[in-house]
């Protein structure tokens, strides 16, 4: 079964910038589909291998920061090429 997660990392502190971007590289690094815009990264693939790899980098990432929020919203089908049609 293919999934799709939308993900947003918001640490609540003053250096927010190193988490993020240490959390986006790690995902990149997977060989997933993953797609990011300014407010959010989304990953794409079997819902095995990306539970797996965001259990992972999720711990991994709220442990880098003192505080913060992460945003997770899973649909279940691959949405990587979807565009709008307006």
């Amino acid at each position: 079964m293919n999934i799709s997660v939308e993900l947003t990392l918001t640490p609540l502190q003053d250096d927010y910038e190193p988490a993020i971007i240490n959390f986006i590289t790690s995902l990149r690094s997977s060989g997933l589909t993953v797609l990011e815009n300014p407010l959010s990264t989304q990953v794409y693939g079997d819902y095995d291998r990306v539970m797996t790899l965001l259990q992972k980098e999720m711990k991994v990432a709220l442990e880098a920061v003192e505080r913060g929020l992460l945003y997770i919203k899973i649909v279940k089908s691959d949405r990587s090429e979807y565009e709008p049609h307006f």
